[in-house]
């Protein structure tokens, strides 16, 4: 074993490497008696085959790695946790888990003033998609080229509707959704959409669990059935792909075949055992092939079919039947990308943009922690998207960013030169509510803004103020005072959801296919829209937009809620990061080749948790919740040491004595 890898004495001692959260977890896992735990790893850079080979020393199973992030997810057992996090080849360790997808459907409190929906009339800019809000319709609207074509969005989420009129096109004609995948686990997650295709059958004619079946040609085949009334796949599908409500006497099976040679699929989505009346199918990247499970009635206005595509996987022979986990990621893909809703002007921010779809979410669940990574690499490395929305996440005990998968976010981003969009987090209005993984250091963290006008369009309520963050939107800092969210961004919308759902609204009734919802997983897609609208504008003039670029340049140019209230008293700093995104301004300031520098901090912090950070009781923010009383003077000292950028390494050292005293951008500190 390597010099780094030898278990020390103090291989219990606590190491820094298993974050609060995931100790709080294990104990949890002791206590019930579990005997085995899925670890997810970020090694040291360059340091995967050396870790692996350690853990699979000590008895553990490697079951995915990604050596050009230096990833590992793998399974121990409960009592070699610590020691695995001895290992010097470990950097980070998160345990495996599943995140709540938020509920993003608003609920009325009040009398509200109805509104009149919108239509194919209503303009570009309006309150109902207030693409507006963040400059993004006024840019494209001044420049209709850059609109997002040249751009690929991946959308991390419950998958992506492949029925929808606006996600089928882009503005140019182009196909829409260009690539869809599930990346959660075929055999240790609790996803029924995954076939086990181990059955191998052959002939014109095959027999499987005791059921004969027509083959389309006379062949070597492997077998399987998807069942739709698996009680996995609850939730908005309610186990009914077919819509047929399940009646009495009807089967819930669908027979699925898979030529291996040619890589062709069919469904029995008739259930007439018949597979020559079927579609052939293969990976949707490679033809865009649909499918649809039920016959559509176009006497009403819900569609009474679900699209799917298929995904196969000859190492572990299973097929996938993807589909949609709920409505969520097509509302977030609309906000985003959606081109001409309603038939009319009205669209996402990047009409001209083309989507991946990944889904890494479950049915009754949430969304696995590992999909989540391992459907970041797909996205960053094998989709090559320029931009990532992914608006799912959990308020950990510990929200500093010391963790596996913030690790591993940072480096993708790096790596491969993508930004990352996230959502702030619906746990708010407390402070310090910021989720994770939106508090990595390099993933722009997002809140949630309303407007006045937005306000009456979608909830038909009349407010005091014209500019606002939602109640419900995280507010920073992260536990060690890091500045988080950064920026605001519209956070709801009628967006567009999958055609067999019926539509809901608050202050307006929308035809199926079209939702309200809110949150800042509505307020994510449009700051990654908007993203997408400068990286198109980048492309098509020779400018460049690496992802501290386009960090610097949209944080740099937003602008901060004040209104009357100079001294942030009513929108303080801790809810609105560096305030509402303008995407005119930032692509002034990105089309000028700016040049960037990155900075560490250090300064005491001092709160109830502050003894559990990577550096008790010092992070890179000045956040103290003990040891100050309201109105009396103290000193903070911090140190800014530039770790990247033209200039040579310098350090600074500033003290302020104040109430409180916080970094708001780079290079600037305020006290009051």
């Amino acid at each position: 074993m390597g010099f780094s890898d030898e278990a020390s004495a103090g291989a219990y001692a606590r190491t820094g490497k298993l974050s609060h959260t995931t100790e709080l977890q294990l104990r949890a896992l002791r206590d019930q008696g579990q005997r085995s735990v899925t670890l997810l790893i970020a090694a040291v850079s360059g340091q995967t085959a050396t870790a692996k080979s350690a853990i699979t020393s000590l008895g553990g199973k490697v079951v995915y790695s990604e050596d050009s992030i230096d990833y590992l997810r793998v399974v121990v057992d409960t009592g070699q946790v610590e020691k695995v996090a001895a290992l010097g080849s470990v950097r980070f360790i998160d345990l495996d888990e599943v995140l709540p997808l938020p509920d993003p459907r608003p609920d009325g409190a009040a009398a509200l003033i109805p509104q009149a929906p919108p239509s194919a009339a209503t303009p570009r800019a309006n309150p109902y998609m207030p693409t507006q809000d963040t400059g993004a319709a006024q840019f494209v609207t001044a420049n209709p080229t850059f609109d997002g074509r040249k751009v690929t969005i991946g959308i991390l989420d419950s998958g992506v509707t492949l029925d929808h009129p606006s996600l089928r096109t882009t503005s140019t004609g182009e196909a829409k959704i260009v690539d869809w995948v599930t990346y959660t686990d075929p055999f240790t997650d609790d996803d029924p959409t995954w076939i086990n295709m181990s059955a191998q059958v052959s002939g014109a004619n095959v027999t499987f669990n005791g059921v004969s079946y027509k083959a389309p040609y006379a062949g070597a085949f492997r077998i399987g059935v998807f069942n739709e009334r698996d009680a996995r796949l609850g939730g908005e599908v309610q186990s009914d792909v077919n819509r047929d409500g399940n009646p009495s006497g009807s089967s819930g099976l669908f027979a699925v075949l898979w030529d291996p040679a040619t890589n062709v699929v069919w469904v029995d989505t008739n259930q007439n055992r018949s597979f020559a009346d079927e579609k052939a199918m293969t990976d949707y990247r490679v033809n865009r092939d649909v499918g649809y499970f039920g016959t559509d009635n176009p006497a009403t206005a819900v569609a009474e079919r679900m699209p799917f595509v298929v995904q196969t996987d000859g190492k572990n022979k299973v097929v996938n039947i993807g589909i949609v986990s709920g409505a969520h990621g097509s509302h977030v893909a609309g906000i985003t990308a959606a081109n001409a809703m309603f038939g009319g002007q009205m669209s996402g921010a990047a009409p001209g943009a083309k989507i991946v779809s990944v889904r890494v979410c479950l049915f009754i669940t949430g969304c696995t922690a590992h999909a989540m990574i391992e459907g970041m690499i797909y996205a960053a490395k094998q989709a090559n998207v320029d931009v990532i929305n992914m608006s799912v996440g959990g308020l950990p005990s510990l929200n500093d960013g010391n963790t596996a998968r913030a690790e591993l976010y940072n480096r993708l981003i790096e790596r491969y030169k993508v930004q990352m969009f996230l959502s702030a987090g619906n746990s708010g209005p407390g402070l310090n509510t910021v989720g994770d993984p939106s508090v990595a250091s390099k993933v722009v963290s997002v809140g949630a803004y309303v407007s006045k006008a937005s306000h009456l369009a979608n909830y038909g309520v009349i407010t005091q103020f014209d500019h606002n963050v939602h109640y419900f939107s995280s507010r920073g800092p992260r536990e060690d005072g890091g500045f988080k969210p950064e920026i605001l961004a519209a956070g709801n919308a009628i967006s567009t959801t999958p055609m067999w759902q019926p539509g809901g609204g608050l202050a307006a009734v929308v035809p199926p296919g079209y939702s309200l919802f809110n949150g800042t997983s509505m307020a994510a897609p449009q700051a990654a829209g908007a993203a997408a609208l400068l990286i198109s504008a980048a492309k098509q003039v020779g400018v460049q937009y690496q992802p501290a670029q386009l960090r610097q340049a949209m944080l740099s140019s937003a602008s901060l809620i004040t209104e009357a209230n100079a001294d942030f008293t009513r929108v303080p700093i801790t809810w609105q990061g560096n305030g509402l995104m303008n995407t005119g301004v930032a692509w002034n300031l990105l089309k000028t080749n700016i040049k960037t520098s990155e900075f560490s901090a250090s300064v005491p912090v001092n709160t109830v948790l502050s003894g559990f950070l990577a550096q008790p009781g010092i992070g890179v923010g000045i956040y103290d919740r003990e040891g100050v009383t309201v109105g009396s003077p103290y000193t903070r000292t911090y140190t800014l040491v530039r770790t990247q950028g033209l200039r040579p390494r310098s350090r600074t050292t500033s003290t302020g004595s104040a109430m409180s005293l916080r970094l708001h951008r780079l290079g600037r500190s305020t006290c009051r």
